[in-house]
């Protein structure tokens, strides 16, 4: 079975999960420069089987499309040019960065620990990622 990656897509700094390839557990994969993310995606696809991408959607909290949703949406242009046949999915990331705030807290890290943004940023993919295979188990689950 492939793995299954996401992406937390920001304007300097992207965080990346990835499944194991059994599709069970969703872990940190890296933090990387948005620049740099297609070369990256490029290579990793190369060295990994990866049968689908789900990158997070971000919306405010009526459900429209947030700010940083334009610079999304031009990464997703690039990603399918770039990539045509690698199935593409969106996720709601509404409260991942706060919630990968709480985690890095509840698992103990310091004050100081908790500044590295690129660390909540790969937190905030692995969070997408869970949230993504609930609700593929779910949907499979009430099929």
């Amino acid at each position: 079975m492939a793995r299954i990656m996401a992406i937390d897509y920001g304007t300097k700094r992207c965080g990346i999960a990835v499944t194991d390839s059994l599709q069970i557990i969703s872990s940190g994969l890296s933090t990387i420069h948005s620049k740099d993310l297609i070369v990256f995606l490029k290579q990793y696809f190369k060295n990994e089987s990866v049968e689908c991408v789900v990158v997070g959607e971000p919306k405010k909290m009526n459900n429209e499309p947030s700010q940083s949703a334009e610079q999304v949406n031009l990464f997703l242009i690039k990603f399918k040019k770039e990539f045509p046949n690698m199935k593409l999915e969106r996720m709601d990331e509404r409260f991942t960065s706060k919630m990968a705030f709480q985690t890095m807290i509840d698992g103990g890290l310091k004050k100081q620990q908790r500044r590295n943004k690129a660390l909540v940023d790969e937190i905030s993919a692995t969070l997408i990622l869970q949230s993504y295979m609930e609700a593929m188990k779910n949907k499979e689950h009430y099929s």
